[in-house]
């Protein structure tokens, strides 16, 4: 199986657009101990030649210009691109099929949750139903979107996207609006789960054995935003178990059996993304391996 991290930042990358905190001014200063970072997204195959892509990043064309396997290579208009696949409806991850409108068929598939959540958006229209097909995927069916790759769909504690919240969303509910990704290829499995709100038994033992994990790593801790000065929310209030501090993922995952254990998804304010920070270092010692664009693994 072949992985490539596309888009390791959480919403608005690294550095945020309009975001002047600390990490962010670093970044955008060329200072090497912070790396710019796309927003997230994942590229898989088991050929090499044909590829699903795991979310659809609104800086989608830039990972795909920054990673020549993906690149034309048969005709005139052609992409490895065979299918995309949804974990759940925030903009982060949909905006960029907006970028795939380009008369190149594929196949789109997520729940039923997910697609009723883009059929309401008239905007995405713009891939022709007669190009792009939209395929249901029923959580816990096993389903094949390219040759030699199985992938099941799971549960995990989430909420709806920010702009589908109606008053107080409910949080931590396990429905099909967020779900993980058990990817397998030659025997070999990875999950991928950019977003979580908290780790659940069941999680646990759904994750159990796999090779690779690619897991949610929005904020280091759950007031990162509120420390930085740059919101209000915590991480609970967005939907993302944080690293470290009570139910962070560090410790509840540490005695789950698992190859490698890379953080995705991660906010611009968390700290860990300084190369040789305190906060780094203690992630890394516990195991972790912070994200890049363009981090490849090989399974």
């Amino acid at each position: 199986m072949h992985a490539i991290v596309l888009g390791s930042g959480a919403g608005g990358g690294v550095p945020q657009w309009n975001c002047r905190c600390p990490i962010c001014a670093m970044a955008r200063a060329g200072d090497r101990r912070v790396l710019p970072r796309t927003q997230s997204s994942l590229a898989v195959s088991a050929d090499g030649d044909h590829w699903l892509l795991v979310n659809a990043s609104p800086d989608i064309r830039q990972q795909l210009f920054d990673t020549p396997t993906l690149h034309p290579r048969e005709a005139l208009r052609h992409s490895p691109i065979r299918a995309v696949l949804l974990t759940n409806g925030d903009v982060d991850h949909v905006a960029g099929l907006l970028t795939l409108r380009e008369g190149q068929p594929f196949r789109l598939h997520a729940t039923r949750g997910i697609l009723d959540s883009i059929a309401e958006n008239r905007v995405f229209d713009v891939m022709a139903s007669g190009v792009v097909e939209r395929v249901e995927i029923a959580l816990n069916q096993t389903f094949s979107p390219v040759p030699g790759l199985t992938v099941t769909l799971f549960p995990v504690p989430g909420k709806v996207p920010l702009w589908l919240e109606d008053g107080t969303p409910e949080i931590g509910a396990e429905t099909e609006s967020t779900v993980g990704a058990m990817i397998e290829a030659g025997g070999k499995r990875l999950a991928y789960v950019p977003g979580c709100a908290r780790v659940t038994e069941r999680l646990k033992e759904r994750i159990s054995g796999v090779d690779a994990l690619l897991f949610d790593g929005t904020v280091l801790a759950d007031d990162d935003m509120i420390r930085a000065g740059v919101g209000t929310k915590t991480g609970w209030r967005m939907g993302h178990v944080p690293m470290t501090g009570e139910g962070g993922s560090v410790a509840a995952l540490a005695e789950v059996p698992l190859g490698r254990r890379v953080f995705v998804h991660i906010n611009n304010t968390n700290p860990v993304l300084v190369e040789g920070s305190e906060e780094r270092r203690g992630i890394e010692a516990a195991g972790w391996v912070v994200a890049h664009d363009g981090l490849a693994l090989r399974l």
